[in-house]
């Protein structure tokens, strides 16, 4: 098992993906010499955050306690002057909303969007299980790897539902990032509803629902008049349908989602790397021989 040390030297810079945390954290493309892997180092400006240190703090603890291959892991966090650094697996191929704006204004083909949704509710139901609910889904914070793995981020904002160790019925902490959530919540027992910008479908493609004007949307969630004739499958349009019940009764939990016939019927001929084709992964022959060193791919909205 490859050891990354907690020493900023151990890494060779290659370039900057992109920033995050409103401006105040750069993430960089950097290799681990020892080993010759890629990763992502993303380099929080302690002395530029202020009221924001302890969601650096949370999102650090509560990221190194989860294990799943569906939510983003990190090898190990120092501090490096000013900056407290966390080094994680190079996602290659960005966020899901990287690939909308840069490869799929159109959208995201139907079988990349069940694919990368299936990850998603995986990863959300074991954060579920574990006793906390994200609040920030949305398209920057659902990044894709080089083997076509969707892992949610963005957990600085993941709240737990287990005080003193009973299931709470009620949450009154959200995030400035509130938004209307048409997306699988918790148990209907906690009543309990995952605020985000949006819903999974919405943010992978949102023309997999109905054009509503008094549906709420904002955020990565903007619809391109280009796509607003495209057809999807009917389970698909059914599942979109799902994720958008207002009330939290009548919304399935992430762990019911994933027994949808979406995911039987839906046919594996080709794996999410071919899928999102012309897009490639990044890696450090991409960033020195096109000269591409602002990538924009780790971009945060906060």
């Amino acid at each position: 098992m490859t050891r990354y040390e907690g020493n900023i030297s151990a890494y060779k810079t290659i370039s900057i993906l992109g920033h995050c945390f409103e401006g105040t954290a750069v993430v960089h493309l950097a290799k681990h010499i020892s080993s010759g892997a890629m990763v992502a180092i993303k380099k929080f400006d302690m002395d530029k955050i202020k009221e924001g240190a302890h969601l650096v703090e949370r999102e650090i603890i509560l990221t190194k306690q989860l294990h799943h291959s569906n939510l983003i892991t990190y090898h190990t966090a120092f501090v490096s002057g000013p900056d407290v650094c966390v080094v994680s697996p190079l996602m290659a191929y960005g966020s899901c909303r990287d690939l909308l704006s840069r490869h799929f204004n159109d959208g995201l083909p139907e079988q990349a969007i069940i694919t990368i949704i299936r990850d998603v509710f995986d990863g959300l139901d074991y954060l579920h299980r574990k006793g906390y609910i994200h609040r920030a889904i949305r398209a920057s914070h659902i990044l894709i790897s080089a083997a076509g793995r969707a892992c949610l981020s963005g957990l600085r904002y993941a709240c737990p539902i287990v005080l003193n160790g009973r299931w709470q019925r009620s949450i009154h902490s959200f995030p400035a990032t509130n938004g209307t959530e048409p997306f699988a919540g918790m148990s209907k027992t906690l009543m309990l509803t995952e605020k985000v910008r949006g819903c999974i479908p919405q943010l992978l493609d949102s023309t997999t629902l109905p054009r509503n004007e008094n549906m709420e949307c904002s955020g990565d969630c903007e619809v391109s008049n280009n796509v607003v004739n495209r057809r999807f499958s009917e389970d698909l349009h059914e599942l979109a349908g799902l994720c958008l019940h207002r009330e939290a009764y009548d919304r399935p939990t992430a762990g019911q989602l994933l027994t949808h016939p979406v995911f039987k019927t839906h046919k594996k001929s080709l794996t999410l790397p071919e899928l999102l084709r012309p897009a490639l992964p990044l890696s450090d022959r991409v960033a020195y021989d096109t000269g591409i060193f602002t990538m924009k791919f780790f971009n945060d909205e906060v």
